[in-house]
């Protein structure tokens, strides 16, 4: 479990427009570690984790490209029923408000991540960092 950086970038609504963001990101030798996308109708946002914060924050400033970035917390999760509900529940007693998540695994997997944007990330950190 740890605090990281996420992007949200502000997108054109078109197709081939995320594309061109994964080709400049791939030509820096950058890896997308999570990613999640919500539309409207003209735009786009588009949530991302990647392996080199600061480098794709250059490469979007010189495109243009509105981009916010903010602190979020990855958590590994158990693939089984009640996971979420017990990590729900602690944030919950401690105050800490969950603005959005994220999460994937597949069926098989014992795993899978999930990316928690809340309120405070230290205290819920300190709150799901196992005794």
């Amino acid at each position: 479990m740890e605090i990281a950086a996420q992007l949200a970038l502000f997108l054109e609504n078109q197709p081939g427009t995320l594309a061109a963001v994964c080709d400049e990101l791939a030509a820096a030798n950058i890896n997308i570690l999570a990613l999640t996308i919500s539309d409207t109708v003209d735009h786009s946002v588009v949530r991302m984790i990647v392996s080199d914060t600061d480098k794709a924050l250059s490469i979007f400033e010189e495109h243009g490209t509105l981009t916010v970035e903010n602190e979020v917390l990855l958590v590994d999760i158990d693939n089984q029923p009640g996971s979420l509900s017990k990590i729900a529940h602690q944030l919950a007693e401690a105050d800490v408000n969950i603005e959005y998540a994220y999460l994937a695994t597949g069926q098989a997997s014992q795993q899978g991540l999930m990316v928690l944007r809340v309120d405070d990330a230290e205290k819920a950190l300190s709150v799901l960092q196992p005794s």
